[in-house]
Parts: structure tokens; C-alpha cells; sequence
């Protein structure tokens, strides 16, 4: 989803940095997008659950362009786990650290200099497992949650002048899913979602573009739920 709001918004004239854990990866789209587009592309090795390499992600990113119109935290993972009883603490801050800490991180240093320059748009990715988490989400569920709160919290803090949302997707055929059974997932989806399937990776980017753009600029502590039209039951 990250590398389909990228394009989205090179192709509309943003310069844009990618950053995520496989440099490799952000350099090959970097490349993809300056060619395509036309447009500046930086690619960054940031790992978000770090605090210092978001402290560097946020000067980077100033030091190249001297400004910051968009953030958005799409980071995520959530690892399976045999059991609740069997997450160690070092799973649990992990999946803490990615998915909350990091986007507390870059929304404090994106945010308070979006507020003293001349605004911006702070976007949120997040979960249905924030709302509706399964045995197999319990701590991804808990973080997501969090980033919930945060995006009313920050939308509060840095406004009049920062927008902040949140998206959050259901079930997506991301990379994700490929720990997937996917044929079960389908014969599952023709009953709990009500458009039968999983979302693609590019069915975000309308909601990306809207929070992005001025069409939201009466928008901000929203949280938009794209799933589908999914009836979750309990477990």
C-alpha cells in the first residue's frame, strides 16, 4: 500500500522520500518513480521502531527538501505467534515499537515543524484489528488502537494548521497475505465481506489523495475505515 500512495503522489506532483527497512527496496522505486514522474525521489533506510532513526528520517528529509507538506506512517507488521501465552517481550515490544512508538515519534517531529511552517497533512495507517482484533492480533490490535488515539491526540495538538487522520484498511493481498490461506480466505470472504474479496493494494490510494489533499480540509482526527463492508465475529 506504501509503494501505490507513492506513486499516487509523484504522479500528482509531489516530491516524495521513501523510506522502510530494505534499502534496496526504496531504491528501486526511487528509481521507478523519477522515471516515471519526473518527480525528486529519496530513498531512506529507517528502521521507525527505532527513535533515533526517526530522528535522523526527520532531518534527512529536511535537509534534502527543507520542508514537509505529507507524512504518512504506513509501517506495520504483525508476526504470528503460537499462542498469547507464548509472546515473549521481545515480540511484544517489537510489534509495539513498529506499529506505535514510531509513528508517536515522527508525528512529534513532523508535526511540530508542519505547525511552525506553513502546515501540512499527517496520515495514519492503521487497522480494523484496532476495532475488532482476533486472538491472532492481540498486540498488533493493541498498537493499532493506540495509533488511534494518537491521531485525535496530534490532530488536536498541531491544529489549526496540521490535519491529522487515519486510515484503516481490512483485509488487504498485500505482502502480508502471503502467510495467508488464501483459498480459505476467499471461500471466507464470500460471507463476512460484503464485496466477497480482499482489498488491492491500490484501492487506498483514493483515501491517501483525499487526506493529502485541500478535498479534506475539513477533515482532521477522522478515522476512515476501508474493508470492504467486513462483518467481523467475535474470534
Amino acid at each position: 500500500m506504501g509503494a501505490e500512495m507513492i506513486r499516487a503522489f509523484a504522479e500528482c506532483g509531489a516530491d516524495v522520500v521513501i523510506a522502510s527497512r530494505k534499502l534496496a527496496a526504496c531504491e528501486a522505486l526511487a528509481t521507478e518513480i523519477r522515471e516515471t514522474t519526473g518527480r525528486s525521489a529519496l530513498p531512506v533506510e529507517c528502521h521507525v521502531g527505532y527513535w533515533d532513526q526517526c530522528n535522523q528520517l526527520a532531518e534527512r528529509v529536511y535537509d534534502e527538501f527543507g520542508t514537509c507538506d505529507i507524512l504518512v506512517n504506513n509501517a506495520g507488521m504483525s508476526p504470528l505467534y503460537p499462542s498469547i501465552a507464548e509472546i515473549s517481550e521481545d515480540l511484544y515490544d517489537k510489534v509495539l515499537d513498529v506499529n506505535l512508538k514510531g509513528p508517536f515519534r515522527l508525528m512529534a517531529l513532523f508535526g511540530d515543524r508542519m505547525a511552525k511552517d506553513k502546515g501540512g497533512s499527517i496520515i495514519n495507517v492503521s487497522s480494523v484489528a484496532a476495532v475488532r482484533p482476533t486472538p491472532n492480533e492481540a498486540t498488533y490490535g493493541a498498537a493499532k488502537a493506540g495509533l488511534h488515539a494518537l491521531t485525535l491526540a496530534m490532530a488536536r495538538e498541531y491544529a489549526p494548521t496540521v490535519r491529522v487522520n487515519c486510515i484503516m484498511p481490512g483485509p488487504f493481498l498485500t505482502d502480508i497475505a502471503k502467510a495467508w490461506d488464501l483459498d480459505e480466505f476467499a471461500k471466507t470472504a464470500k460471507t463476512t465481506i460484503a464485496l466477497q474479496r480482499g482489498g488491492q493494494p491500490e484501492e487506498v490510494v483514493g483515501a491517501a489523495l483525499y487526506f493529502a489533499s485541500d478535498a479534506s480540509s475539513y477533515t482532521t482526527g477522522a478515522i476512515l475505515k476501508i474493508d470492504g463492508g467486513a462483518v467481523y465475529t467475535p474470534g
